[in-house]
């Protein structure tokens, strides 16, 4: 693995799955290094992999062959143990389903994903929910149950359970899917301002031709295959 400053670096990737008859090959060759503070979009077809490689970075499946590191830290190297305690202190996820706990408000589902990082400081911890709860714009929705809130509101408190543990790694699988345009573009910038502010790594994957220009690099898939990358030096 290079000694650069990158937080992923993926060499040489192949995923295979056994299929009735014979194998599939989701993934093949894939090399891949994102820069600390940069925003990465991965881009393909549905079929082209995107899931299966977020899912290989997030430690949440293993490749077949290849390398896979996270802020220099080789995962094959890691137990299940660490690779648990790597995605609840050092990553955080944002899913085109918004998971909010509905039984909980803004603020408690912020303030849980901080728990389960293992952030147990009251006063300060409270702080940083409601610094995250601020950075969204929902300073004045933190009482509010998901319910109560829109489509946007509730992916945007998403987006602020995913920073709350500073995170060093941010993984968002088609995050702006189920919003309007405008949102989506909210959501965009408010990616590129955490890049920037707080020094987070964030790879997204998107089908909107209108948020390619947004990212530092682009990575594209196709059939498995990487078919582009670009860097914005």
């Amino acid at each position: 693995m290079s000694e650069k400053n990158y937080v992923i670096e993926v060499e040489g990737v192949n995923r295979i799955f056994p299929v009735p008859g014979g194998e599939f090959q989701a993934l093949k060759d894939i090399n891949v290094s994102v820069p600390r503070g940069n925003l990465a979009i991965l881009k393909g077809r549905s079929g082209s992999g995107k899931t299966t490689l977020m899912n290989i970075i997030g430690a949440l499946d293993r490749p077949t062959s290849g390398a896979v590191s996270i802020n220099g830290s080789p995962l094959v190297r890691m137990s299940d143990r660490e690779r648990e305690n790597l995605r609840r202190r050092d990553m955080g996820f944002v899913f085109q389903a918004v998971s909010l706990i509905p039984t909980m408000n803004a603020f408690q589902n912020v303030e849980f994903s901080m728990r389960l990082a293992g952030i147990h400081a009251g006063r300060e911890r409270d702080k940083r929910v409601e610094e995250c709860l601020g950075m969204v714009g929902l300073g004045n929705r933190a009482r509010h149950m998901p319910a109560e809130m829109s489509g946007g509101e509730q992916q945007r408190v998403a987006i602020a359970r995913a920073i709350a543990h500073s995170p060093k790694l941010i993984l968002a699988d088609e995050p702006t899917a189920e919003l309007d345009s405008a949102m989506a573009a909210q959501v965009v910038k408010l990616f590129q301002e955490m890049t920037r502010k707080e020094g987070i790594t964030i790879l997204m994957t998107t089908h909107d031709v209108g948020l390619m220009d947004a990212g530092d690099m682009i990575i594209e898939l196709e059939g498995g295959m990487q078919v582009h990358r670009n860097e914005e030096e």
